[in-house]
């Protein structure tokens, strides 16, 4: 178990419902409506139930394997690489500590799975807070390691790393000796560890089952939140009017909460910060990305430059096709008058993305194809169930778990399809073992993104309607904007936030403000900011769960843009690198990976390249009229 292991796997993990208490249950259910019938994900692959006597035995073993570790290794890896045959120790030891973080991953992500679907029940909530104990208490044994092994010289690992065996970790060896600079001493390490279960992690909680327990009122039905943001997207503007208002009153009257736990995650961040010695509040993020400041400041600044001729532009086209000179902040997504009506019915969007991926690599939807026929997804929307949508990794050993919240609208196909990227890379990076297979946020999102450009190209060529053709259009764009412009937005909010609280607490009023001042920035004069906006800070789960993370999808969209058009200029062999550049998992830096396609993110104009290609689709609807 890595030190950032099990519990924060299980973090970024969908938390699933354990129907029937029974989370893998041998029958498929489904549930029937316009879109069909949708997939509920099979758990077994892991556990047969939150009750399953594996459950136990695989903790008791953990617990075991970390004291044996710790007896066997603690205080003694710089004596034993030393050793004549100081590699072949050390990578016996490494073997043995992966094994244990396969086995916590195991563990972890199967809590936090169940939690993904039912973060409301106590039965369940109880077990995924009990696993969550028993992986930090259990990784307390394990902490010593990548803090001893750092402190090892680095002449003696150099040659230690000459034997093969520990030359296979060398990415991972080298990696980790770039948190070397921010380690503290061991006790404190442990107490930081250890603490994190009544800190953050408490916190973190705290903040999914609050968001899951919010209803909305929406004319005379109480809704959960995701149904509620999809009325966003609804054809009627009195339910987006609704929907909107119903957001903003319940946000008002848990404020005080909201602010409470964003405020105490900023100053936990803040104190761990500050006794790391890392200079700026994003600085953390960016070493866990493996990614320079210096290449993030120049997404960041080349984006907002670009805020007039991407969202301004487009929000002015939109609100013209509205008849309008100002949409309502409810709008901002509003269906176009002129796109299709109609559900599609999940069968379709399976149909939909597969084709698409199959058009790019067979092997690709195969992998892909795995998530449907072995009940790898699951779709429905229901009470308690996490909002949003994620692939979560598990383990090497095990294979990814899809969760979205699946409704029959364009954008819930595009998602499938993002999820599905996230998914392929994942099952193609899993044979590097569970400590080089997590890729740096700097490329996680790049299959994502692209198989959502994959399969929007796809829909674009098989459309001769004009209008349709202007509909889908615009439908990426809004997209792009989503993915590029609001998550820079995202990001410079949460630097003011995380700044701004050095100097003590801010108020619900305060954080308001700087979300108003950052959207009001990003989405320009067509958008028309009503009051009870300035609550939507709320409920979103990166600022609580992965802070600073928010950048990456804007990084991944940018680079996608770039390494989508060397697809369409490239003659052979395109799809057999970038499915070994999935491959290749967290064992390179990105910087490494992007040069057999000819591109460099440390260049200034790379982001500008990724931004033109939005600016050019807004160039096009602009001629439609």
């Amino acid at each position: 178990m890595s030190a950032k292991s099990a519990t924060s796997r299980a973090r970024k993990t969908p938390r699933k419902s354990a129907i029937g208490k029974a989370a893998g249950a041998a029958k498929a259910t489904a549930t029937k409506s316009k879109t069909g019938r949708l997939p509920e994900w099979n758990l077994a692959d892991l556990y047969s139930g939150i009750d399953a006597p594996e459950i136990a035995h695989d903790l008791q073993k953990m617990d075991a394997d970390c004291v044996a570790f710790e007896t066997d290794y603690k205080g003694k890896l710089a004596e034993g690489v030393a050793k004549d045959d100081g590699g072949s120790w050390l990578a016996a030891a490494v073997r043995r500590y992966e094994a244990i973080d396969d086995l916590a991953g195991r563990l972890g992500s199967y809590a936090g799975l169940v939690h993904a679907g039912d973060s409301v029940d106590p039965a369940i909530s109880k077990f995924y807070g009990d696993v969550s104990e028993r992986l930090t208490a259990a990784s307390l044994h394990l902490l010593f390691f990548a803090l001893e092994l750092n402190r090892v010289d680095d002449a003696a690992i150099e040659r230690a790393m000459q034997t093969p065996e520990l030359g296979y970790y060398r990415p991972w060896i080298e990696d980790l000796r770039k948190d070397k600079p921010y380690q503290l001493e061991d006790r404190v390490e442990q107490l930081f560890h250890e603490k994190s279960q009544s800190g953050y992690a408490a916190w973190n909680r705290l903040f999914d089952q609050t968001i899951s327990g919010l209803r909305f009122k929406v004319g005379t039905k109480e809704l959960a939140i995701e149904p509620t943001l999809s009325l966003l997207q609804d054809r009627a503007p009195e339910k987006r009017k609704a929907a909107g208002q119903a957001l903003a009153k319940t946000f008002k009257d848990n404020e005080r909460t909201f602010a409470l736990i964003t405020n105490t995650l900023a100053k936990d961040k803040e104190i761990s910060d500050r006794w790391r010695g890392f200079k700026d509040v994003a600085d953390s993020r960016h070493l866990n990305n493996r990614v320079e400041r210096d290449v993030v400041d120049a997404l960041v600044a080349s984006v907002r430059a670009a805020y007039p001729r991407l969202s301004h532009r487009y929000y002015k086209l939109k609100a013209g096709w509205f008849k309008k000179k100002k949409l309502a902040h409810w709008d901002r997504n509003a269906p176009l008058p002129f796109a299709a009506t109609g559900t599609i019915a999940w069968p379709e969007a399976q149909k939909m993305v597969l084709t698409a991926y199959r058009g790019f690599s067979a092997e690709m939807a195969a992998i892909a194809e795995r998530f449907f026929t072995d009940r790898w997804i699951d779709a429905p929307v229901r009470p308690g169930k996490a909002p949003g949508a994620f692939s979560h990794p598990t383990t090497p050993s095990a294979h990814p778990y899809v969760l979205m919240n699946y409704q029959g609208k364009p954008r819930d196909v595009m998602t499938l399809a993002h999820e599905l990227g996230h998914g392929v890379h994942q099952v193609l990076a899993a044979k590097n073992g569970a400590l080089m297979a997590p890729t740096p946020l700097t490329l996680a999102e790049t299959a994502s993104v692209f198989g959502e450009m994959l399969t929007f190209k796809r829909l674009l060529s098989q459309t001769g309607n004009v209008k349709q053709r202007q509909a889908l259009l615009a439908g990426k764009v809004e997209d792009m904007i989503n993915t590029v412009v609001r998550q820079i937005a995202f990001y410079s909010f949460e630097r003011a936030v995380h700044t701004e609280r050095k100097d003590g607490e801010l108020t619900a009023e305060r954080i308001g403000q700087i979300w108003l001042s950052v959207q009001g920035e990003s989405l320009g004069p067509a958008i028309d900011i009503r009051p009870g906006y300035e609550n939507f800070w709320m409920y979103i789960p990166h600022f609580i769960h992965s802070p600073f993370y928010v950048y990456a999808y804007a990084f991944g969209d940018c680079l996608v843009n770039s390494l989508y058009a060397v697809y369409e200029n490239a003659t052979e062999g395109f799809a057999e690198r970038y499915l070994a550049m999935l491959a290749a998992g967290g064992t390179k830096h990105y910087s490494e990976l992007l040069k057999p396609f000819g591109l460099d993110a440390k260049d200034p104009k790379f982001w500008d390249g990724g931004l033109s290609v939005i600016a050019g689709m807004i160039d096009e609807l602009e001629e439609m009229g």
